[in-house]
């Protein structure tokens, strides 16, 4: 029992690291752009649309894989933990429901 909470709180704890270089990437693009923002003044309309864009999906894909990282540590926790999953819960009851009927069933 004692290896539960260990192995969850490492994996918090990886998950918590994960997320932190999430963030330091993003701030990082984020001190880029701020740090380009006198030389994007000079550039034109079409330009400035462009280079938003890029940031704008640069910054969309970073989260896409931090929300990702933290789906597989939550998935990696939820299984050292052997919690079932919904779809074994629902087969369980299915199961449960016709063991119900058949007992009915005998007991008429």
């Amino acid at each position: 029992m004692d290896k539960h909470p260990k192995g969850v709180a490492e994996i918090v704890q990886q998950w918590w690291e994960q997320a932190a270089v999430a963030v330091s990437s993003a701030e990082d693009e984020v001190a880029k752009l701020f740090a380009r923002l006198p030389g994007v003044a000079a550039l034109q309309p079409d330009e400035a649309r462009r280079q938003v864009g890029e940031l704008t999906e640069r910054l969309k894909q970073q989260r896409r894989d931090a929300e990702r990282r933290v789906e597989d540590a939550v998935r990696q926790a939820v299984s050292r933990l052997k919690v079932p999953t919904r779809d074994e819960v629902l087969g369980l009851s299915s199961r449960l429901d016709a063991l119900a009927k058949r007992i009915e069933d005998l007991g008429r």
